[in-house]
């Protein structure tokens, strides 16, 4: 995770959504300095887990009309957005910066659904945002300042690492890559289980070594220095094991094109749903 802190931030956080992804960010938050006194939760269904922190100074479903919020972070389902954010207008102000991390609500849907001229940053997140080792790709609207990009920067590190970019027809590929990303490498570890057994082994204990080999080469990937080609090479003597599987899996039809054609597949239905 990013190293950022939010304790210097002294007006009010508005989190509309407080299910599991808006939870880790809250909680994400709170890591980084920032006190439940500044932060209010607006969702109809409060799990025991956020109705406890009421205790500790977060404002659950208070009347709109009685917060200014310098920051709005939506983190509702898409399908929920039509009714959920026009709600929102009495806490928009002139310097408020709204944050999305909706799926596939592009920030067209957002300009039109929220308050006229209002500072607006779509972010995309994946799923390992739910335990703080997350990705979250962020696009800003005109109307975001210097200042608001910072802040918005801040809260969005709370899940992991944040990367920006310009052009908001880019957010597709991302969704492609990174959003759906964690489906591949789950896949990886389903079929490499299965190619275990096939081979010989008890199927519980393929299932087990795939796991572990999945989950450990991915953290020593976020730690090394090094490159995946260069760590691919580390590991792969000539004439050996891991050379004899590469040439199937590096041959011609091996990964590379079999994920290409995965990308543009999902990045072709990404584009159809953000219509």
């Amino acid at each position: 995770m990013e190293q950022t802190s939010l304790q210097d931030f002294t007006g009010t956080l508005v989190l509309v959504g407080a299910g599991k992804m808006g939870g880790a960010m809250l909680e994400g938050w709170h890591r980084m300095g920032l006190a439940f006194d500044n932060v209010v939760a607006l969702e109809p269904q409060p799990s025991p887990e956020i109705a406890t922190l009421g205790e500790r100074g977060l404002r659950i479903n208070p009347e709109l009309h009685t917060i200014a919020a310098a920051a709005v972070v939506i983190a509702v389902k898409p399908q929920v957005a039509p009714d959920a954010l026009p709600p929102l207008a009495p806490v928009v102000g002139a310097n408020t910066v709204i944050v999305s991390i909706m799926a596939g609500r592009t920030l067209a849907f957002l300009q039109k659904t929220l308050p006229a001229n209002a500072a607006i940053v779509r972010g995309m997140p994946n799923m390992p945002a739910a335990i703080g080792r997350g990705i979250t790709v962020a696009v800003p609207n005109a109307r975001v300042t210097g200042a608001q990009q910072t802040l918005a920067h801040k809260l969005l590190a709370a899940t992991g690492a944040v990367e920006w970019i310009k052009d908001e027809a880019l957010m597709d590929a991302v969704t492609a890559v990174s959003g759906s990303g964690p489906a591949y490498v789950f896949l990886l570890a389903e079929s490499l289980a299965r190619a275990g057994a096939a081979a010989g082994l008890p199927a519980d204990l393929a299932a087990r070594l795939a796991r572990a080999t999945v989950a450990g080469s991915g953290e020593l990937l976020a730690r090394s220095p090094h490159d995946p080609a260069t760590l691919r090479k580390s590991v792969t003597s000539p004439g050996g094991t891991t050379a004899a599987a590469l040439d199937i899996l590096m041959g011609e039809d091996g990964l590379d094109p079999i994920l290409e054609k995965a990308i543009a597949s999902a990045t072709k239905r990404s584009r159809e749903l953000d219509r």
